[in-house]
């Protein structure tokens, strides 16, 4: 089944480092097929950035997300130009205390940031937090794809921070998803 994910937030965040970790996650260890794409503003912080996903069973025949069943916001300038013309049967994941707007599509709220400030000290990892709650929230690759290709993607030295980070966001996205 094929999958279109968008993540989009603010230069800094991680946004397309995320992007590259769920298709490292479906593509070598979930056996899917994958194609990742970025675009970002000419500033390298702060400016709005977004990475695309797309994730499916079959071979990919065109790469490009034309229409994501399923969103990944951190930021209030990501929702604005990137989330805001989400359909209405669409997923969208968002970071309860930095984006104020809240879709026409099911949201759930994950406070990434916060959590990464608060329970892990370091809000760098506010984007592994978001990637745990998504495959939570979606199952769109297992737990065990997502966690070694987080390992294979963060510095020597922070792998214990990530996982930690991960395993928080796990429980966050199991959390917005009970009724």
């Amino acid at each position: 089944m094929r999958h279109e994910v968008r993540f989009s937030g603010y230069g800094g965040q991680g946004i397309i480092l995320s992007a590259v970790i769920l298709g490292r996650a479906a593509a070598l260890y979930d056996g899917k097929y994958a194609v990742q794409t970025q675009v970002y503003g000419p500033e390298a912080r702060g400016g709005a950035s977004m990475g695309q996903v797309v994730i499916d069973d079959a071979p990919i025949l065109y790469p490009e997300v034309a229409d994501p069943d399923i969103y990944v916001i951190m930021s209030q300038q990501g929702f604005e130009k990137y989330g805001t013309r989400a359909r209405e049967d669409a997923v969208m994941l968002i970071d309860a205390d930095l984006v104020r707007s809240r879709p026409a599509c099911r949201a759930y709220e994950i406070p990434a940031t916060a959590e990464a400030k608060t329970a892990l000290g370091r809000e760098i990892v506010a984007n592994i937090v978001m990637i745990g709650a998504l495959v939570a929230a979606t199952e769109i690759v297992s737990r065990e794809a997502i966690e070694r290709a987080v390992l294979d993607s963060v510095p020597t030295g922070t792998e214990n921070l990530n996982i930690k980070a991960l395993q928080r966001g796990f429980e966050l996205g199991e959390r917005a998803c009970k009724p």
